[in-house]
């Protein structure tokens, strides 16, 4: 499956960090983690860390699937609003959903810190409302969060004016969010897991996973074998494969750096994520290095052909956007790419085993705009329910939410 379309930033910054070796010869483990992107370097440090020997395989190089195409903004908004949450199942889980996004972030700065130079910086989060009519769910949107205590900021059209040079209704300034690098990140807990006496193999792709009642055994298409108590599917898009039927919509979605610019020049936008509520939308970050990292300008096709040759439109068709709504910034794509995304149906993840693999594959599904927080919650999560705890958000991401009643909600598309 080709993820990936031009030259996307973090691979040209970093390059090639670590050379892992390819897994040649039949092996055992605690648990194999299929997957070498940010949600499996997640996932495998979590147990590494509390002792469970882990083999991680990629069958590309390391990070170099969707991670190395990721913007990274993290924020604690879902892809669905809040108050469509509620709408579709009930206020408290809504709530909890939010509540671990936002509690996520402050568990990645953890991470970030320990292991150092992954570009983690904190900001502040700017959903402008882009016409009058979206105004009215943002009103509702900021109630319903206020009601439970996050931490934002309500701005109307004066105050966005004179803050942001932003000519909109209305927004709302959430005052938790951050960015880091995803490949470096990646690539820095791989090397953790390997401290911890675990080990990762890259050029290493799996041809089939039989489960039996004592584990798991993972067939190699080399023709090794792997014997494991428990698989942890984190293979990001490509993970739909191992199911029945899709649980998500694969897209395209868009992104281009500029080179940096001056701190005046950037202004607020230095230290703010911006995203908006039309459809296409627009978002936006900025570097450590101060460079303006725009993404966005999703369509509904998962064809590398088509996003392959659409790359260099998009970017300069996102430009103009971005100069549309601040005049005062002249930006040129400096490096620009396009890569596959998937949404579900409701913006929430799924992790867990599927009837269809048995309790003993897991699966680790983090999509939509909130990928890389919702693989920090998820990797507490599976490690719970390897060990056999419970976990206060296992039923609400399983695959059991499949079966409940299915209601429309309004969705945004990926940012992360």
């Amino acid at each position: 499956m080709d993820l990936k379309s031009g030259y996307p930033f973090w691979a040209v910054k970093n390059g090639l960090l670590v050379s892992f070796p390819q897994l040649t010869h039949d092996h055992r483990c605690d648990v194999v983690v299929i997957g070498g992107g940010i949600t499996g370097a997640l996932i495998a440090d979590e147990l590494a860390r509390h002792d469970h020997h882990v083999v991680v395989l990629e069958r590309r190089d390391i990070g170099w699937g969707s991670s190395a195409a990721s913007t990274a903004l993290l924020q604690y908004e879902i892809d669905t609003h809040l108050v469509e949450l509620a709408r579709r199942y009930d206020e408290p889980r809504a709530v909890l959903a939010y509540q671990g996004c936002a509690e996520a972030i402050g568990a990645l700065e953890t991470l970030a810190s320990e292991l150092g130079d992954v570009s983690f910086e904190r900001h502040e989060s700017l959903y402008f409302a882009s016409n009058d009519e979206d105004a009215v769910s943002l009103e509702a949107e900021y109630a319903l969060r206020d009601k439970h205590g996050f931490d934002m900021q309500w701005l109307d059209r004066e105050a966005l004016s004179a803050r942001y040079g932003i000519e909109a209704p209305c927004a709302i300034l959430s005052k938790l969010a951050a960015s880091l690098d995803p490949y470096r990140m990646a690539y820095r807990l791989f090397e953790r897991v390997l401290e911890h006496g675990g080990e990762v193999f890259d050029r290493t792709e799996v041809a089939d996973i039989e489960s039996h009642d004592a584990g798991v055994t993972v067939t190699l298409k080399n023709g090794a074998t792997i014997s494991a108590g428990k698989v942890v599917m984190a293979a990001g898009y490509e993970s739909q494969a191992w199911l029945p039927e899709p649980v998500a919509k694969n897209r395209s979605s868009y992104a281009f750096v500029t080179d940096p610019l001056a701190p005046e020049v950037l202004g607020e936008l230095r230290h703010t994520l911006v995203w908006e509520s039309a459809r296409p939308y627009l978002y936006m970050r900025s570097t450590d290095e101060g460079r303006l990292l725009v993404g966005g300008d999703d369509d509904d096709h998962d064809d590398p052909k088509r996003r392959d040759a659409q790359v260099m439109d998009k970017a300069h068709g996102l430009a103009r956007k971005v100069e549309s709504i601040w005049p005062s910034l002249s930006i040129n794509p400096t490096f620009s790419w396009g890569g596959t995304f998937a949404e579900t149906d409701d913006g929430l993840p799924f992790f867990g085993p599927h009837e269809s693999q048995g309790p003993h594959v897991h699966f680790a599904m983090a999509y939509g705009g909130n990928g890389i927080t919702y693989s920090m919650m998820g990797a507490g999560l599976l490690r719970a329910l390897i060990e056999g705890r419970d976990h206060e958000l296992s039923e609400f991401f399983s695959f059991h939410r499949l079966s409940e009643p299915s209601h429309e909600p309004d969705t945004v598309s990926a940012r992360a």
